[in-house]
């Protein structure tokens, strides 16, 4: 089936734009702008977008199971509430490392999120980009490092698969960026500079490329009444026209992709 051409539902010229979920109870899709310090909330119902001022750079946003939302800040981890707009520190690993900040994370089936993280400046220094992983309980662990940039993280429906990139190590056109897992196990990368989505099988092969309006976008997420909605995060900033971008960019856009997605998977704490 035929994906439909995207249309900007927010136009939000977001600085970096990134990290949407769907939350299928409130049919909602948060999503962030990473170096904006700005997390948003989009209901298609009215076409409102909120957004709170959070003071720092917000790398993702995942559901809790007890509501509200679970952030990875440049800081570390935290709860927030978006009734009163308060943040619950959790974990900060990285506090030794003032250079690195959060990219990009995901909740597994077991409710445990993983999140990973990237050096901001990567001017003649070593990878010091690690995968964190915050369980149910509060305990943070350092599962995995030696890595430039963190992207793309996302979970097989069965939960037995975890994909996962790292951006700046690849030389492709439209390097990968953030991930997604559709109900059929296939895994949909955004290609940022290329200006498409990519949907791979499960074995690796490219199944189909659906292209969009800006090139540089950075994450989907399946959303709507029955999940078959895309929704696309795009980066944008002041450099757009430098780039060859759309005036869109930074924006947030819709398009039915025929496809299914999955109920996003909730952090257990």
């Amino acid at each position: 089936m035929t994906a439909s051409p995207a249309r900007l539902v927010v136009d939000a010229h977001a600085v970096t734009g990134e990290g949407p979920v769907w939350c299928e109870r409130e049919q909602v899709l948060w999503w962030v702008d990473i170096d904006g310090g700005q997390l948003h909330c989009f209901d298609p119902s009215n076409g409102k977008d909120q957004n709170w001022d959070l003071g720092e750079s917000v790398a993702c946003v995942q559901l809790r199971e007890e509501g509200g939302v679970v952030l990875a800040l440049k800081s570390g981890f935290a709860f927030f509430d978006p009734t009163t707009g308060a943040i619950e520190r959790l974990a900060t690993p990285e506090a030794h490392e003032p250079c690195n900040r959060f990219n990009d994370g995901a909740v597994d089936t077991r409710g445990r999120f993983w999140a990973g993280t990237m050096r901001m400046h990567k001017h003649g220094i070593q990878p010091t980009g690690a995968v964190y992983r915050l369980d149910p309980d509060g305990r943070c662990t350092r599962m995995m490092d030696g890595f430039w940039t963190i992207n793309g993280m996302a979970f097989s429906p069965d939960g037995t698969k975890f994909y996962f990139s790292d951006s700046t190590a690849k030389d492709l056109a439209g390097r990968p960026d953030g991930g997604a897992v559709d109900a059929e196990g296939f895994y949909w990368m955004a290609g940022i500079t290329g200006g498409e989505l990519v949907r791979f099988t499960p074995a690796g092969a490219i199944d189909r490329i659906v292209p969009m309006p800006v090139k540089r976008l950075t994450k989907l997420a399946f959303g709507g009444p029955d999940l078959s909605t895309g929704y696309v995060t795009s980066l944008g900033g002041n450099n757009w026209q430098e780039s060859g971008d759309a005036p869109e960019s930074g924006g947030l856009f819709e398009l039915a992709l025929g496809i299914k997605g999955q109920v996003a998977n909730r952090y257990g704490g």
